[in-house]
């Protein structure tokens, strides 16, 4: 019932603890067990991956459960909470409930119970089947819960991103968790269309856009490019529009009134969706650039081992002006042109590897003791899952860590397990 789903335990009684994690692992969940308020509230704060809800016992040994959850309404709205509370504190458990606690179960309680409601209130899994589809860094994390909050509004709606990251897979997001997705998502780049072109895609009775769309979405890649007419045709078009196609449109990271007519402009940039650059967030750059790998070496004749611990310092310490496409490209071109077991540095980056002597950055782009570090202990926790066979307990106990600190760290470096 909690398949792919990231649930925190907040429990200080290790018999009872120990019983919930196993229960909720053998549902399917992945569990951080927190023992402490201090701990919790820190976890729960600066999470490496969103949690979809939290259980959490009323007594704690430095606190209350109520003050973990009023002091993370503090500062933003936290995930569902579950209460476990006794007889006595019935009264607390129903106040939190009148703040803005999920729901809440008296002990003793059966674990299915738990199971149902914690299945109940936690956040919905992606229509995709779970997991990270476009990142893990929180402001990826932060606009899969706005393109979640505005999927079934009508409104249009317009991404801006810079070129490479991500704007078709955006909306394409955005229609795969509306209730329009059993409807077609057209898209059209009005880059590529002379404006007579543009007037009879979009609006041909017949063969247009927006008949073709249905109840589904228009999705105008690079809208700034529309010429006049196409722009007021397509004001006529929100203004009359009743039922039909949901307005998509797509921009770079600059668009503003100017590229627009005024009136265009307003309507559809009601709702914005706003996708960061690689630059930004370098742990996306290392998730894509090893996925892309997976599907790469599956099919090369005598597949590589992997990307080197150096390689992804390195890639790290780039700023990928290109973003999404620049890692594609030069992912390509190094399993090609690779000699070696593995990718390194050179294979990525042939013109000069970033953060080294010699290099345009010099003595200061030397990488930092913490994005070393990292490289390294990914490199490492990877090696012992691959001799594992991917049982978490069994790599702890060859790592010498705890089950619960080797999954933090798989988190925070990005690491997913293997079936």
């Amino acid at each position: 019932m909690l398949e792919g789903r990231h649930i925190a335990l907040v429990e200080d009684d290790e018999v009872l603890g120990a019983a919930l994690l196993h229960r909720l692992e053998l549902e399917g969940a992945r569990v951080v067990w927190l023992k402490t308020l201090h701990r919790a509230l820190g976890a729960l704060r600066t999470p490496r991956h969103p949690f979809d809800a939290v259980l959490c016992d009323i007594r704690l040994p430095d606190g209350t459960g109520e003050e973990l959850f009023t002091r993370l309404c503090e500062h933003a709205m936290p995930p569902p909470f579950v209460f476990m509370t006794g007889q006595g504190e019935t009264d607390q458990a129903v106040r939190l409930l009148r703040s803005g606690a999920a729901d809440y179960v008296l002990k003793p309680f059966e674990p299915g119970d738990v199971i149902e409601r914690l299945a109940q209130v936690s956040a919905p899994l992606p229509v995709s089947g779970g997991g990270a589809w476009f990142g893990i860094s929180p402001a990826i994390r932060a606009l899969d819960d706005e393109i979640t909050r505005i999927a079934d509004r009508p409104e249009p709606v317009l991404i801006l991103g810079e070129a490479g990251t991500g704007k078709r897979m955006v909306a394409e997001r955005l229609h795969a968790v509306s209730d329009r997705r059993a409807a077609p998502l057209v898209a059209l780049d009005l880059t590529r269309l002379a404006p007579a072109e543009a007037q009879a895609a979009l609006f041909d009775p017949q063969t247009g856009a927006f008949a073709r769309a249905g109840e589904g979405i228009v999705l105008l890649e690079q809208i700034a490019a529309a010429d006049d007419a196409v722009q007021a045709a397509l004001v006529t078009r929100i203004w009359s529009a009743g039922a039909g196609p949901r307005i998509v449109a797509t921009g770079g990271p600059d668009l503003g009134r100017a590229d627009l007519r005024p009136d265009l402009y307003f309507h559809v940039s009601v709702l914005r969706l706003a996708i960061p650059p690689l630059r930004d967030r370098p742990e996306d750059a290392i998730w894509l650039m090893t996925r892309l790998f997976e599907g790469l070496n599956a099919r090369r004749d005598t597949p590589l081992h992997g990307i080197s611990a150096q390689a992804e310092a390195a890639a790290r310490a780039h700023d990928w002006p290109g973003n999404g496409r620049e890692i594609r490209a030069r992912l390509i071109r190094a399993m090609a042109m690779a000699r070696g077991e593995m990718l390194f540095p050179s294979d990525l980056f042939p013109e000069g590897v970033p953060g080294a002597q010699g290099t345009e950055a010099g003595d200061s782009a030397f990488l930092s003791l913490a994005a070393t570090r990292d490289a390294a202990e990914k490199a490492q926790i990877e090696r012992a899952l691959a001799r594992c066979e991917g049982s978490l307990t069994e790599a702890a106990r060859l790592l010498q860590v705890g089950r619960s600190t080797l999954w933090e760290k798989m988190q925070k470096l990005g690491i997913t397990p293997r079936e």
